[in-house]
């Protein structure tokens, strides 16, 4: 199998350095050259690795393909490439469907779409998946965790979801700036908010059987103060504000749809 990238952004620099991690180290990658930085650092550190003339190149020189292009310029990129039927591509592009994606294309490819989170680079990502496939599961099970679903409203369900990581970070450093203002020091704040909340990540990840509120019951003793805070922050309106604010994002990317 020969791996394509139309597109060397981020996402694609962090994909690439995952495989390279994986037993899909020296499989043989192409990158889109409109990145010159990103791409020549790849091509630079990794032997399988190189950056092609241009996009069609890409094509050219591979089997599954991953398109890793912004929104605004998918239609011009897409239909200016010349696609085999028995190209295999996933759609790394944000708010675009798939009947559109086909349209563009004109090839009877494989299609699905995925979103990667930059977590993949470390082998830590949680990749959504639609339709199920098993090849872009697979290469995306080794860069993480790669969630299948099957239909579009679970795809954009996920992709809603996604949009809780700047409000993550927006939690601790609100936790930080509150243990400053009462005197402690922000850097050991800091540190000791992010040792606890991946701590809490990890206990998570070792029970893949029991729901989220059932781990907050067992870390919230009653009458305690696990228990105090959280049932403040439901009565201040949180859990409401939170579920808000995922609904306008979900509406946010239908209507992209």
């Amino acid at each position: 199998m020969r791996i394509g990238f139309v597109g060397t952004g981020e996402i694609t620099q962090a994909i690439v350095t995952g495989l390279s991690k994986t037993d899909l180290g020296a499989t043989p990658m192409s990158l889109s050259p409109r990145n010159e930085i990103i791409a020549a650092g790849l091509a630079g550190r990794y032997s399988n690795v190189t950056v092609a003339s241009d996009n069609q190149a890409v094509l050219d020189n591979s089997d599954l393909v991953f398109l890793a292009i912004r929104p605004q310029i998918a239609e011009e990129v897409v239909r200016a490439l010349a696609f085999r039927d028995t190209h295999h591509v996933v759609s790394l592009v944000g708010a675009t469907p798939l009947d559109r994606l086909t349209t563009w294309i004109n090839a009877k490819v494989r299609l699905s779409q995925a979103i990667p989170l930059p977590f993949v680079a470390t082998l830590n990502g949680a990749t959504a998946i639609h339709p199920p496939d098993e090849v872009a599961a697979a290469i995306f099970s080794r860069l993480g965790k790669a969630i299948e679903v099957g239909n579009k409203a679970e795809y954009d369900l996920l992709g809603a979801a996604s949009a809780l990581m700047g409000t993550y970070f927006g939690i601790l450093e609100a936790g930080t700036k509150w243990l400053e203002n009462k005197g402690l020091s922000y850097d050991s704040g800091r540190a000791y908010l992010n040792q606890m909340f991946g701590a809490l990540s990890d206990v998570a990840a070792q029970a893949p059987e029991r729901s989220f509120d059932e781990i907050r019951s067992e870390f919230s003793t009653k009458g305690g103060l696990n228990e105090q805070v959280y049932a403040n922050f439901v009565a201040d309106g949180g859990v409401r504000a939170l579920s808000d604010a995922l609904d306008g994002v979900f509406s946010r990317i239908r209507r992209s749809d």
